[in-house]
C-alpha cells in the first residue's frame, strides 16, 4: 500500500520537473519513514511524527538533516490529503528543531594563492577557477557543457542550476585563460565540458565525487581547510569587499532570496570595515566641539572642507589605537 503511494508520489514529483537528485533524495527519506512508522500512514499523527524525531536523535542525525526529513514529510502528506484525499490531517504542522545558522567560511587572500599554486593538473585548475571566480556550485560544473561557455562574451550559460533555474554567470579574465588552457590539451570530443583523464572511464563525464575528491587532494597537499563550496564563499565575499552591490551577488551565486545571500554580510568584511569608518568620520565631524569660530559653516554646521583633515587625523588616531 505504502509502496503504490511512493511510486505514484514519485510520478506527481517528476511531472512538476523535480530533479532527479531531489527525487533520489525524498523517496530516500520517504522510504526511510513508511519503513520505520509502527501505524499505516492514514493513522499517523503528530505523537508519531514526535517519535520519529526521537528515534532520528537517537542516530545522532544532526537538525539539519531532521528537518529535511520533516519537510519532506509534510510535503508527502500534503500530497497524500490535497491529491489523494486521505482523511486525516497533517501530522507534521510545524518544525521546531532549533537550526545553528553558521557563517559562510571563505578563504583569505594568501590561502586562494596557496591553494592555486598547489593545482598544477590544467583541468583541475580551470574546475576550480569557474567555483572561485564564476560562484559555481559542484554539481553546476559537473553538468556543465562545452557550448555553455561563450568565450567571446566571457560569459557561461548555466542550465539547470539548483531549484532548475537557469542563470547567466561572467568568466574572468584568469579564469577564461585557464579554460583555454585546458581545452588546447583536451583531446576528447565529448559534450560535458570536464571529463575523467585517466583509467578505463577516460573520456566519461566527470562525477561531483569524482571533483570533491581532486578537492581533497589539492587541500592536503596546501594543508588548508578547503571544500568546492568554500571556493563559491570565497567568490560571494571578494565581490561584497569589492563594493558589488548585494542583489548582483544574488544574480550571480542564483540565490532565490536575497535573505541567503545577506549571510555574507553577518562576515567580517572590509566593506563594513569601510563603511564603518567612513560613517564615524561623519558623526565625529557634528559631534565634537570647535574652539575656532572659522570651523563653523552655514547653521552653526562644522565646515567640512575646513575639518577633513583634522577628521581624518582623528580616524587615523582610532585606527592606530586598535
Amino acid at each position: 500500500m505504502e509502496n503504490t503511494e511512493l511510486t505514484r508520489y514519485r510520478r506527481a514529483l517528476k511531472r512538476k520537473n523535480y530533479s532527479a537528485h531531489t527525487l533520489k533524495s525524498y523517496m530516500n527519506i520517504l522510504d526511510h519513514f513508511v519503513k520505520w512508522a509502527p501505524v499505516p500512514l492514514s493513522e499517523v499523527t503528530s505523537k508519531e511524527v514526535g517519535l520519529y524525531v526521537d528515534h532520528l536523535l537517537q542516530k545522532r542525525r544532526t537538525p539539519k538533516t531532521i528537518t529535511c526529513h520533516l519537510q519532506t514529510i509534510r510535503l508527502f502528506f500534503e500530497y497524500l490529503i490535497n491529491e489523494e484525499g486521505m482523511p486525516t490531517a497533517n501530522p507534521v504542522t510545524r518544525i521546531s528543531i532549533r537550526l545553528p545558522k553558521p557563517l559562510p567560511r571563505h578563504l583569505k587572500d594568501d590561502q586562494v594563492t596557496r591553494l592555486l599554486a598547489a593545482i598544477t593538473d590544467l583541468r583541475d585548475r580551470a574546475m576550480f577557477m569557474l567555483m572561485l571566480r564564476c560562484g559555481l556550485r559542484v554539481q553546476e560544473v559537473a553538468d556543465l557543457t562545452v557550448d555553455a561557455v561563450d568565450y567571446q562574451r566571457r560569459q557561461i550559460f548555466v542550465s539547470k542550476g539548483k531549484g532548475t533555474k537557469d542563470r547567466v554567470v561572467y568568466v574572468s579574465e584568469d579564469a577564461c585563460s585557464a579554460l583555454l588552457a585546458y581545452l588546447s590539451k583536451r583531446s576528447s570530443k565529448g559534450k560535458r565540458l570536464f571529463l575523467v583523464q585517466k583509467g578505463p572511464m577516460r573520456g566519461t563525464p566527470l562525477s561531483v565525487r569524482g571533483i570533491q575528491k581532486r578537492m581533497e587532494y589539492y587541500a592536503q597537499k596546501s594543508k588548508l581547510n578547503v571544500s568546492c563550496h568554500r571556493l563559491r564563499h570565497t567568490m560571494a565575499t571578494q565581490l561584497l569587499n569589492a563594493d558589488a552591490d548585494l542583489a548582483t551577488i544574488q544574480d550571480l551565486l542564483g540565490h532565490g532570496q536575497i535573505t541567503t545571500t545577506q549571510r555574507y554580510c553577518w562576515v567580517a568584511n572590509l566593506k563594513v570595515q569601510r563603511d564603518y569608518y567612513k560613517a564615524m568620520e561623519v558623526v565625529l565631524q557634528r559631534t565634537q566641539p570647535r574652539g575656532e569660530d572659522d570651523d563653523q559653516g552655514e547653521h552653526g554646521f562644522p565646515d567640512p572642507k575646513k575639518t577633513t583633515d583634522s577628521s581624518q587625523t582623528r580616524t587615523k588616531n582610532i585606527l592606530d589605537g586598535m
